[in-house]
């Protein structure tokens, strides 16, 4: 690049210089303790920096360019040699061939800079989906749920139930049918009410309800929270389907350009990122040799997929801010059982198991997950260099 000498900068490189710094001083602060392996703040930091290197690798070249045409204009007012004036006005417009070329060199140096951070923001949000889908698959299933919220699945209601069977006169009550023994109200419904007319003393009754009420009160009051903490998560799971089906697809649209054909899952097992950037610098290569529609063409299909970069971040963020969203939710519902306290000796470990597991899940969309800090109007802005308030 040291050997390109003459350069013009257009308004908007300088533009987002300006507010790429601006960007970069903010975010240092917060990423100063981060683990930038899976941060993309990080990139644009270093998208920042970089730019800021290719522009002051020019930047050099425009005051001497400016300042050769300025002695040219100079020579040109003053002399009154008609030979000197064709050569004065020859070399000008070479000057000006040579800034017009770099400009577009300029350009490109920029978009490859662009291309190369958003193919590291799309490895990083990758990863980041590929973990929240092993979140998704490792939480509480529906088969789990209902042993929480069945009393039928707690040994103390089993053993009433059994005693009671023994206790009964045989001419009362009746047996549940295998569909109704599962529905918890029912089942309930049938025990309180056998037991009432069960052959036993007031006292064994009582008794026998102390050992089991806080299972029932839980599991009633509690079922169909429960139902809907994993309905919903299964919810989320589906959507983080979309996501990653979306960033795949992404993936796709982003190296149709360059040539390069692997799917994403398939560039991440076998670390196929090199080949990747070795596709991407052929491309350049081409499109520098190319001129005119055809050199246009190729600049604006290098540059589009970053596009569809931008709309991808929006949906990650929306999706993450969504997630964390249900999962304060879920803490809500899961705290609200208001016997808590006086029950807490009796209920399920399975439970204080899943308070823990909401509370990880808050912490890590809150940070494992959270959304990309630079988005919107900034991130056109970084990308583009495109200052709207100019």
């Amino acid at each position: 690049m040291t050997q390109l000498c003459l350069i013009v900068i257009s308004k908007h490189t300088i533009s987002a210089m300006k507010t790429i710094y601006y960007i970069a001083t903010l975010m240092a602060s917060t990423c100063a303790s981060a683990n930038f392996d899976d941060n993309p703040s990080k990139i644009f930091i270093e998208l920042a920096g970089e730019i800021r290197l290719i522009v002051l690798d020019y930047k050099s070249c425009i005051a001497e360019s400016e300042m050769e045409i300025a002695k040219i204009n100079c020579g040109l007012r003053n002399s009154h040699d008609a030979v000197e004036k064709v050569d004065l006005l020859i070399k000008k417009d070479s000057i000006r061939d040579a800034m017009q070329l770099l400009q577009i060199e300029t350009d490109t140096e920029i978009s490859k800079v662009r291309y190369i951070k958003g193919l590291q923001i799309i490895k990083i949000l990758y990863e980041k989906v590929l973990s929240l889908d092993h979140h998704f698959a490792s939480v509480r299933t529906l088969n789990e749920i209902n042993k929480l919220s069945n009393p039928n699945q707690y040994p103390e209601y089993n053993k009433l139930r059994e005693i009671i069977a023994k206790k009964r006169e045989k001419k009362g009550g009746f047996d549940l049918s295998t569909i109704l023994s599962g529905n918890t109200i029912v089942s309930i419904v049938q025990t309180i009410s056998t037991l009432v007319d069960a052959g036993m003393t007031r006292q064994e009754k009582e008794t026998q309800l102390a050992e089991v009420e806080c299972i029932l009160d839980f599991t009633l009051r509690m079922q169909n929270d429960l139902n809907t903490i994993y309905f919903e998560t299964a919810f989320l799971h589906t959507s983080n389907d979309k996501i990653k089906q979306d960033i795949e697809v992404l993936f796709k649209e982003y190296t149709k350009p360059i040539g390069y054909t692997q799917t994403l899952d398939n560039c991440r097992t076998d670390d196929d990122w090199e080949t990747v950037k070795s596709k991407m610098d052929e491309y350049i290569t081409t499109m520098k040799a190319a001129t005119g529609a055809p050199q246009y063409k190729m600049q604006v299909n290098f540059d589009f997929p970053i596009d569809r970069l931008l709309l991808f971040i929006t949906q990650y963020n929306s999706f993450i801010d969504q997630g964390g969203k249900f999962y304060e939710k879920f803490k809500i519902i899961l705290n609200s059982y208001e016997n808590s306290v006086q029950c807490e000796s009796k209920l399920p470990t399975e439970f204080i198991k899943l308070k823990t597991d909401i509370d990880l899940a808050i912490s890590k969309f809150n940070v494992a997950y959270k959304p990309v800090e630079v988005n919107g109007t900034k991130m056109k802005e970084v990308l583009y260099g495109l200052n709207e308030f100019e």
